[in-house]
């Protein structure tokens, strides 16, 4: 989160209970933005082990795995794609709240202050509820958070799909904070409120008890991801549910919650999975007559079209029956192994990256972002099933094998690789 933060590893108590927000502010103030640790790369090792805890208790509880392959793997490619940028320009997000801090703050309240770290909380919290409420109820902003609701299914993967656009137009919402909050203090509470939000995506943990009327909890989020009618436009807070029972969109959780966006996308494509509702905007607006009706397509609800109420019709919302199915292509067994192997790969590529990119040539760092871009968007084509996946798959290995040659990435097994991708090209082209 902060540029220049130390590196220096937080101790494991410490990490874990980031995941909850549950640091004192003695051991989570500091005196300046560089002094931030970054906690968000600290805890992903904790993320994987929480995934893999979710998927041995909820395939004990329900017989069965909660996690689809293909869609597991297009909410962590999403996750991945929304952090490549920190490695060439961390930071970017705060730049603007440092400036505001500087030259128009109205007080300057102390750091290491207990009071400080509590109002920060309630202050970053309060504007994430109506960013994530303008996230859904102004088009253009929808367009940005939709990749998060694009899964079909709810597990801890699904917390990391995050849209690779959405933190540069989010931060904008902050900068009234700056006016009174330490950008040190900030950036904590900003981490610490994404960090929340990671555990409360599951279906393992049922009711909380009393903790339902102050926290955002799993079954209050689970409505926040449904596609029902009951569901839409409901539970926007991030750490507390307070927000959502003052400003009246609070909805508890009733019948079964089926998730995803009102009209599938039907891909694992990472590309599609992040822009399509962009390239949809931009059909609409040009179809749309009048230059107000235009702005509206951009400004308005998803929903709204000439002559309809800003959010749209409730009318219009697909029924939901109870029996939809997920978009979910089968792949041969050697073929799921094989996305699953070379994900895992450039999952240990990406961690590299961001752990030496202080050490790498610019060259390098864009290289191999390209080269991981490029790998995830061969997986999703592969997991769609998609005629072109296997010339993409093809021109992938080709890629690699020349930046290998040449330098810029040391880190896969080379013969596992050489055989994993013959094993591909006997299969693929009778299997896509």
């Amino acid at each position: 989160m902060a540029a220049g933060a130390p590196a220096t590893a937080l101790p494991a108590s410490q990490r874990l209970r980031a995941l909850f927000y549950a640091l004192q502010p003695s051991e989570s103030s500091f005196r300046s933005l560089r002094e931030v640790p970054s906690y968000v790369d600290q805890v992903v090792p904790l993320f994987i082990v929480f995934i893999l805890l979710e998927l041995v208790v909820s395939s004990i509880q329900r017989h069965k795995p909660s996690y689809r392959i293909n869609d597991a793997i297009s909410s962590l490619s999403a996750g991945i794609l929304s952090q490549l940028p920190e490695a060439v320009c961390r930071g970017f997000e705060l730049t603007g709240y440092v400036y505001i801090w500087e030259n128009y703050r109205l007080c300057e309240l102390p750091w290491d202050s207990s009071w400080t770290w509590y109002l920060t909380l309630l202050g970053v919290d309060f504007t994430y509820y109506w960013f994530h409420r303008l996230a859904h109820e102004v088009n253009i902003l929808w367009a940005t958070h939709q990749t998060h609701h694009s899964s079909e299914d709810y597990n801890l993967s699904t917390a990391l799909r995050q849209s690779a656009v959405q933190k540069y137009i989010s931060w904008v919402f902050y900068l009234p904070i700056a006016l009174i909050i330490p950008p040190s203090v900030c950036a904590v509470h900003l981490q610490f409120n994404l960090l929340y939000q990671f555990w409360i995506h599951t279906e393992v943990i049922d009711n909380l008890g009393p903790l339902e009327w102050i926290l955002n909890t799993p079954s209050h989020h689970r409505v926040h991801h449904g596609r029902n009618p009951y569901c839409i436009d409901k539970n926007y807070g991030g750490t507390l549910i307070i927000w959502d029972r003052i400003f009246g969109t609070f909805e508890a959780e009733k019948e079964k919650v089926i998730y995803g966006l009102t009209h599938p996308i039907n891909t694992f494509e990472p590309f599609k999975v992040q822009l399509h509702h962009l390239t949809y905007i931009w059909s609409v607006f040009w179809a749309t007559p009048g230059f107000s009706n235009k702005l509206s397509v951009i400004f308005k609800g998803p929903g709204w079209g000439p002559g309809k109420p800003r959010l749209g019709l409730p009318e219009e919302i697909p029924v939901i029956t109870g029996k939809e199915v997920p978009f979910n292509p089968k792949l041969p067994v050697h073929l799921c192994v094989y996305a699953v192997i070379h994900f895992a790969l450039i999952v240990t590529l990406y961690i590299d990256l961001f752990a030496a990119a202080a050490t790498l040539s610019q060259v390098t760092v864009l290289l191999r972002i390209g080269y991981i871009i490029l790998t995830l968007t061969s997986i999703g084509l592969l997991m769609d099933k998609r005629p072109e996946a296997a010339r993409w798959e093809t021109v992938r290995c080709t890629v690699f094998l020349a930046l290998q040659k040449l330098g810029y990435i040391k880190t896969y097994p080379s013969l596992m690789f050489a055989y994993e991708v013959r094993h591909l090209f006997r299969s693929m082209e009778h299997a896509v």
